[in-house]
Order: C-alpha cells, then sequence, then structure tokens
C-alpha cells in the first residue's frame, strides 16, 4: 500500500480547477488506452500462461531488445521485485547501440538458453532492429518458425509483419497506448511473467488504485499535479529522491515518462514543461543534497521511502578503536537508519524553503509496485492537461529521427 503525506501549501488551489482536470481525464480515458491496462491485461495474463510459459520453460534467461518505453518499465519492475523473486529467471537488456555494450550483453548469455523477446511500438525503431539484426548474425539464429522469438509491436507494423512472414510468436500492443505508458501491456507482460514474476498481483494493484482515483479518494494527486503546474515557472524541476537502490531504474522511468510526455510547445506555441531529476538515497545525501539545500530556491523534492525492507539486516554492536563516533546506530537495523536519513533529510530540505512531498511504501511487493506504475501515469496525464499539451505525442523525439535517417541517406 502506498501513502501519501504533502508539505507544501495547495489550499490556494482552485476546487473548480482540480474537477475540471478530473473531468478532463475521465474523457480522455475513453480513447487513452493504458486507462484500462490494469484489468484488460489480467486475460493477457491468463492467455501468456496457457499458450507461452508451457513453451518457454526450458529458458533461464529473458533478453529483452527494445529501448525508452520498451524497456524502462520493465526495468524498473524487474529491479523493484528482483529481491523478493529469488526464483525469477535472469533478464538481460539491449537497448543502446552503444557497441561495447552489446558486445558485453552479447557475450554473457548461453544462446541455448535464451528466449529473446523484441519490442518496438512503432516497429522500426532503429536501434532495436539494429541490435536484433546483429544478434541474428552473431548466434546464427534460424528464424523460421522459432520458439526463440517473441515479438511485442503494433499489429501491422513491419516488425509485425517481420514475425507474421517467419511464423515467430507475436503479441500486439493497443493502437492507443503510447510506449511510455505501455509496460503494463503485453510490453512488460510477457517478459515479466515469462521471467517469474507475479504479474497478475502488479496489474491488480495497479486496478485498486485507478479504481481509487476514479472514487475521488486520491484527490491529493490532482492537488501535486495542480501545485506543480501553478508554480512551474518559478519551481521548474522536481526531485525524485528515492531511499533504495531499488528505485534506481524507476526513477529512469519516471524521467522519460515525465520529460517526454510533459516538454512540449502548449495550445498558445509556449515551451512549458516539468523537469524531472532521479537521486537515490541516501547516496545522493553525499552529492546533489547540497544543491537542493542551498542553490537555487528552483525545485520540489519527492522523497519515497519503504517502510519495511529488510528489518533482520542489523548494524552489529560492535565499538572499534577511532571509530567510536557512529556506534550511536549499533543494533539498529539498517532500514531504520536509511529511513531516519530520509527524514533527517527531508527535514533539512524542508527547513531550507524547498516544497516537500512524500510517499511510503508499506512493502516492495507486486500490489504497491503496480500502485505507484499507475500513480505516476496519472500524475503525468493530470499534469498534462494543466500544461495544455498533448501527453502522449512526441513531435521532438520525431525530428531527431528524422534527421538521423538524413545522415545516412546522404
Amino acid at each position: 500500500m502506498l501513502s501519501f503525506q504533502t508539505h507544501f501549501e495547495t489550499s490556494q488551489i482552485n476546487g473548480a480547477l482540480l474537477e475540471q482536470t478530473f473531468e478532463s481525464l475521465q474523457e480522455e480515458s475513453q480513447t487513452i488506452g493504458y486507462y484500462t491496462l490494469p484489468a484488460s491485461s489480467l486475460a493477457l495474463c491468463a492467455k501468456v500462461r496457457g499458450e507461452l510459459l508451457p513453451k518457454t520453460t526450458f529458458f533461464d534467461t529473458i533478453a529483452v531488445v527494445g529501448i525508452g518505453g520498451s524497456s524502462l518499465g520493465i526495468k524498473a519492475i524487474d529491479r523493484l521485485l528482483r529481491a523478493s523473486t529469488p526464483h525469477a529467471k535472469k533478464i538481460v537488456y539491449f537497448e543502446n547501440s552503444d557497441p561495447l555494450s552489446i558486445a558485453y550483453t552479447a557475450s554473457h548469455i548461453e544462446i541455448a538458453k535464451t528466449l529473446f523477446v523484441v519490442i518496438s511500438k512503432s516497429g522500426g525503431t532503429v536501434e532495436t532492429l539494429s541490435i536484433f539484426k546483429y544478434l541474428i548474425a552473431t548466434f546464427e539464429m534460424t528464424l523460421e518458425n522459432s520458439q526463440q522469438v517473441i515479438v511485442v509491436s503494433d499489429e501491422g507494423s513491419i516488425l509485425s509483419q517481420f514475425a507474421h512472414h517467419y511464423g515467430l510468436q507475436r503479441f500486439a500492443i493497443p493502437d492507443n497506448v503510447g510506449g511510455r505508458f505501455s509496460v503494463l501491456s503485453a510490453v512488460g507482460v510477457v517478459p515479466l511473467l515469462v521471467a517469474g514474476f507475479n504479474v497478475e498481483e502488479l496489474l491488480e494493484g495497479a486496478k485498486g488504485f485507478m479504481e481509487s482515483f476514479w472514487d475521488r479518494k486520491e484527490d491529493h494527486l490532482l492537488k501535486k499535479a495542480a501545485f506543480y503546474v501553478h508554480n512551474a515557472q518559478s519551481l521548474p524541476m522536481n526531485v525524485l529522491f528515492s531511499y533504495s537502490d531499488a528505485f534506481e531504474e524507476l526513477g529512469k522511468w519516471v524521467v522519460q515518462l515525465w520529460g517526454e510526455s510533459l516538454g512540449k510547445r502548449n495550445e498558445y506555441n509556449e515551451r512549458v514543461g516539468l523537469t524531472p531529476i532521479s537521486l537515490i538515497g541516501s547516496v545522493d545525501q553525499h552529492s546533489f543534497l547540497q544543491l537542493i539545500i542551498e542553490g537555487p530556491l528552483n525545485k520540489t523534492v519527492t522523497f519515497i521511502r519503504i517502510e519495511h525492507s529488510c528489518d533482520e539486516l542489523t548494524i552489529p554492536r560492535l565499538s572499534l578503536p577511532f571509530l567510536e563516533k557512529v556506534d550511536f546506530v549499533n543494533g539498529y537495523p539498517f532500514n531504520t537508519l536509511i529511513n531516519a536519513q530520509c527524514q533527517a533529510t527531508m527535514q533539512s530540505v524542508r527547513q531550507s524553503g524547498v516544497s516537500v512531498d512524500e510517499i511510503t511504501l508499506s512493502a516492495i511487493d507486486p500490489t504497491t509496485v503496480g500502485e505507484m506504475i499507475i500513480y505516476y501515469e496519472l500524475l503525468t496525464s493530470a499534469s498534462g492537461v494543466l500544461l495544455g499539451v498533448n501527453t502522449y505525442n512526441q513531435p521532438g523525439v520525431e525530428l531527431g529521427k528524422q534527421i538521423l535517417q538524413g545522415y545516412f541517406s546522404e
């Protein structure tokens, strides 16, 4: 379960604005597909368990070939649930067109026991298809009716046509689900379920939070979005300060979701947006924190912590010569220490005049992770409505793709 606490002023936020935003989200939920994924993907889980899992039991490694929205959400869930799912198969990621990374990852897989899941919303992602071609050539893969390659793409895309041509297992991404909002579709369901994660419980968590939002029990989310947008000129940056290494990949997913969805020109052709920054506590208390506390007051900070993670791992009651200075934490669980560090840092940030809110996870489990995924997707959508942008396109990214193609056409 997630709990939320806001430490910035929201009393000035117009109630009518919140109502209008809520109604706008209700309206777009009729056409934007991610809103229905928590419920609709449960049927997909049943299909994967019934049709795909029996064919994939031999594989002990899942290789995800995809980039951005086709990999970041999977990595986030994998990282968050890996510690509590020790039986899960290994997942490796082929994302970047960096030759060093491609060669290193390829050299550390056993081809005969690796299942490849090739994911591209458009079906024409140059990084994904180039890496896939490299893997085919390097491992001399036989594609005809292969049980070793699964394709996830839009129905009718060139990648989907390729899969049909070779008789490969394929799953479609709904047309009305954008790539960065797609982790609860076949994009995430297929590799995570095959790897052994409890995807049904993840979806139930997301579904429960979505229902709670529509029942108006999560209006703090609307208030937070309104606060961000109302103060976007003076507070253009949001720092996600997460107190566990397990949140590192979630932070990267949020950065894409937030940045690619909200950094746009609005209906008046004005450049708008909110800049996301992801930090990990307590590590970044020793790097970025100084800038937050004594640098420009142009940031908001969201603290995320886990109430119960690993209480049995304790700091030894060991006093060492010259090191007695830190004996005050002896005998305490590390979980107590990191949560105390979170609270102390949050207090220092608040005292410096920075606007702060906090999200607490009761524990890391599929339910809370599903809630977190939907929370950030809804927060992004609400902020997009208030900014007056199309949350679901990415014209700036498309321009870069066109320029790249031009380099190789000259």
